[in-house]
């Protein structure tokens, strides 16, 4: 079954994907290229490959002697962290929920080094950002279990049917961005070979990495910090990276750009705002995708398509609503129409692709209660907070790093 899923279209490029799945002709084009750059051994897209900058998104590479930091991208270490909650599933109330949540793209008061110090990362200049989700497809979701397919796994993984669920889809905010132009910058995006100048990548990389991982808990504390209510982290994916593979006896790089990894245990899989989450078990076997799966649904519109083709459709209030009865917390009216459920692909397709792959087991899916965006009718002390934390930032970074 897996080889009718996973199909070749060279020496050097796999798809994982059903003749069902639409993938757009330039993603395809895009993932073609990556083959052809330095050193490349390998390169496989998933069921949600959709067109990137340079490169395509939903895709995993396989190269040699070389790294391609590009192949990363801006967002190094994003990915997806899920928190069981305390709050009890009969007390959910969605209206309340949004009204709480609003706010969590505020800067956070707290000891941002001593944060980042317990989850292993170190300071940097961007670390006013910390605890804020970003835009973009970022987000903070409220979620219930929809269904439970695998009671063993999920009972060991510690999810409970009962409870409200915290999904965090976030990265490392302008650190990754500033990793990767200084990098093109001094590379012209072109690959850096290891032992050589991509030790010095890896290093801020890595930072990068950890640094993602202590933004995504921080917008989870200060989420169940504003419901009042506690929680447990299950699950934290990075889907951003680049990391060692020792491949028939050679020291190899495995680039991710959004590919959750099948070799680190369960995966959360989002769709759209409007549609389920899944949470898989890889397979014991995932070499033919590169040891890599889906990390959501992918993009089925473009950002500057989506307003013009739904704008006729849907109304603004339709938008802040989802078939589940949830609700989206979103004061951006450009980034409703940009990341509208209609955007993206039906994950429950990308799944089962994964699934006749013979790559992944379903253990359950969830459905989204709130969905956090960005802040919604900020008050006037709240619009100044936000005025007075961007200049600081900006000044920082200048004395930092320089104006650009």
């Amino acid at each position: 079954m897996g080889n009718d899923i996973v199909a070749a279209r060279g020496p050097k490029v796999r798809v994982v994907a059903s003749a069902s799945t639409w993938i757009e002709g330039e993603a395809l084009r895009q993932l073609d290229a990556t083959a052809q750059m330095n050193g490349m051994r390998l390169a496989v897209g998933m069921p949600d490959l959709h067109p990137g900058k340079g490169s395509p998104v939903g895709a995993a590479f396989l190269s040699e002697g070389v790294i391609h930091p590009a192949l990363v991208g801006s967002d190094i270490g994003c990915g997806m962290a899920l928190h069981v909650t305390s709050m009890p599933t009969r007390k959910i109330r969605p209206d309340r929920i949004a009204e709480r949540l609003n706010g969590l793209d505020l800067p956070w008061r707290g000891d941002t080094a001593a944060w980042l110090g317990a989850e292993g990362a170190g300071p940097t200049p961007f670390d006013d950002a910390l605890g804020t989700p970003g835009r973009g497809n970022h987000f903070v979701e409220a979620q219930r279990v929809h269904e439970v397919v695998d009671r063993t796994v999920f009972d060991a993984l510690g999810l409970e049917e009962d409870r409200l669920h915290l999904l965090v889809h976030s990265g490392s905010r302008g650190l990754g961005e500033h990793i990767l132009r200084k990098h093109s910058a001094k590379h012209d995006s072109a690959a850096v070979a290891i032992p050589g100048d991509g030790d010095a990548y890896m290093a801020e990389h890595d930072q990068a990495v950890a640094w993602a991982r202590a933004n995504r808990s921080l917008c989870a504390h200060r989420a169940l910090e504003a419901l009042g209510i506690e929680g447990e982290r299950v699950l934290d994916i990075c889907h951003n990276s680049v990391t060692t593979a020792r491949i028939d006896g050679c020291n190899c790089w495995l680039h991710r750009k959004g590919a959750a990894p099948a070799d680190a245990g369960p995966v959360v899989i989002p769709g759209s705002r409007g549609d389920l989450s899944f949470v898989v078990m890889p397979m014991p076997d995932t070499a033919q995708s590169l040891w890599s799966l889906a990390h959501g649904a992918g993009r089925k519109l473009a950002r500057h398509e989506a307003r013009g083709k739904l704008r006729g459709v849907y109304r603004r209030e339709d938008l802040e609503r989802t078939p589940f009865g949830g609700r989206v917390v979103c004061g951006d009216e450009m980034l409703l129409w940009e990341e509208a459920p209609e955007c993206y692909k039906d994950v429950a397709s990308v799944v089962d692709d994964l699934v006749a792959a013979e790559l992944v087991s379903v253990v359950a899916s969830f459905q989204p209660v709130v969905t956090f965006k960005t802040s919604v009718g900020a008050t006037v002390e709240e619009q100044g907070r936000r005025k007075d934390w961007k200049t600081d930032r900006r000044q920082a970074r200048e004395a930092k790093w320089g104006a650009r």
